[in-house]
């Protein structure tokens, strides 16, 4: 087998184990593996071969990965998980709702809710916004708040 093949095989192999780390290292010898190769499609040596395989892996982890890194990272928005995700959007009462209780309707879930602050009452079909979830209760306050 051509000495080309085996490096386009390791670029492979090394492009498919990033995708399972996420973390640009083994992309970035998936590039020296293509350096590799290019020196082996040129009728380089073995030695040649490693050496470009060394040298364009450092070259791409020194100055490529850090710029992709970091674009990445602020690129990439902050993602609220769970009932954080919960936080700031309206809700409708469907039972009156104070600081002992009541029952808000988002989209099609229906949740347990109480006010924040006491004296603060809402009743059906007003429109509030959900300041905080505690437990399984959503803490809810003027629309808008």
């Amino acid at each position: 087998m051509a000495a080309w093949v085996l490096w386009l095989i390791a670029a492979g192999l090394f492009a498919g184990g990033e995708m399972l780390t996420l973390d640009l290292v083994l992309l970035m010898f998936a590039g020296g593996a293509l350096g590799g190769a290019a020196v082996a499609l040129a009728g380089g040596a073995v030695a040649f071969q490693l050496i470009a395989f060394i040298v364009v892996s450092l070259a791409l982890l020194a100055v490529v990965r850090p710029i992709a890194k970091r674009h990445l990272e602020s690129s990439t928005p902050l993602q609220l998980d769970g009932v954080d995700g919960l936080v700031g959007r309206t809700a409708v009462v469907t039972r009156a709702v104070d600081t002992a209780g009541g029952r808000i309707r988002m989209g099609a879930d229906e949740w347990s809710a109480r006010t924040q602050h006491r004296g603060e009452a809402f009743g059906i079909g007003e429109t509030v916004r959900i300041l905080q979830i505690d437990g399984a209760t959503a803490v809810v306050g003027d629309a808008l708040e």
